[in-house]
């Protein structure tokens, strides 16, 4: 099984993702799209997969210090706009598993993806 694991590395929920795969045995590549960046590719296939509204985090501060005018009429490409320009703005972890893309963390998913 192919395992990458997108995400940035300082992130608490990353650092909880990170440790829950070393824990259960599962070898993960790691990339750090805030030092490496992240392609438009993978932003549109993740936002396809799992919806653009999953994928772009309007929780975290990077989004909520967005001029009013960036964050009206949001849509997919908009959003990946945003999410290319400052990947800080892409929810934490993104999994890929063969081909599949989950968003966020929660141990309960994780064990049923590596079940």
């Amino acid at each position: 099984m192919t395992v990458t694991i997108f995400g940035i590395k300082n992130c608490d929920t990353m650092k909880k993702a990170r440790a829950w795969l070393t824990e259960h045995g599962i070898e993960a590549a790691f990339h750090d799209y805030k030092a490496s960046g992240i392609d438009r590719a993978h932003l549109e296939r993740w936002c396809a997969e799992a919806g653009w509204e999953t994928v772009l985090n309007r929780a975290g501060t990077t989004f909520r210090k967005l001029d009013d005018a960036d964050k009206r009429d949001l849509d997919q490409d908009k959003a990946i706009v945003l999410m290319l320009a400052q990947p800080s703005m892409i929810k934490r972890p993104v999994l890929e598993t063969n081909g599949e893309v989950t968003v966020g963390f929660k141990p309960d998913l994780y064990a049923q993806i590596f079940a």
